[in-house]
């Protein structure tokens, strides 16, 4: 794209996942180059402190850019704001404090262009698993990086079979969880709403 990137009201970035192999950073790096904006919202699983407390710490020089370029962009005007999520929760800790003029927050309310007003969170804490059942949260994180993974391979499959575009086990499965997880809390809350309980 010649010329200078297209300016838009704002952008986010959810789930990055730095310092996992699973961090497609080089995707972002594309995307920050045609694109600047006002406002950069970095919501949830930035850095992925769970996995890299494992041990498996996996940082490319694209994830080192990455951070460089929020960085930059917060230093030169752009604000930027990191609202933490349940792999890098430990950030919470420093909730209104400053990183290179980067904002650490809890949430935030963006007002757009057009005056609509938008709530931004990660919405951790409303995941049923992740508050009440760590464990279960823990074990299906280590499945998730097992998918990931095996999605190296296929991702490698796919390319010489000439399939376009990015397709994602992990993600794929974690949606699938996702909706039979909230299916069952539906149940759930129905039948305590109703007394129901036995």
């Amino acid at each position: 794209m010649a010329g200078a990137a297209p300016i838009r009201s704002a952008g986010a970035d959810p789930d990055i996942h730095l310092g996992t192999k699973a961090c497609q950073a080089h995707h972002l790096l594309e995307f920050l180059k045609e694109y600047s904006s006002e406002h950069v919202f970095l919501l949830g699983v930035i850095i992925d402190l769970w996995s890299m407390s494992r041990g498996g710490v996996h940082w490319s020089a694209a994830q080192n850019t990455f951070v460089q370029k929020m960085l930059r962009r917060a230093r030169h005007g752009e604000k930027v704001i990191f609202i933490p999520g349940n792999h890098d929760e430990a950030m919470r800790e420093y909730v209104g404090t400053l990183f290179g003029n980067i904002l650490v927050d809890h949430e935030y309310i963006h007002t757009a262009a057009d005056g609509l007003r938008y709530l931004l969170l990660h919405g951790d804490e409303f995941d049923q698993v992740t508050r009440h059942h760590r464990w279960i949260a823990i074990l299906g994180d280590k499945a998730y990086d097992l998918l990931v993974s095996l999605n190296i391979y296929l991702s490698w499959l796919r390319r010489t079979l000439r399939r376009p575009g990015y397709w994602s086990l992990a993600g794929y499965a974690k949606r699938k969880v996702k909706t039979a997880e909230c299916g069952f809390y539906t149940s759930c809350v129905t039948i305590v709403n109703n007394g129901e309980v036995v």
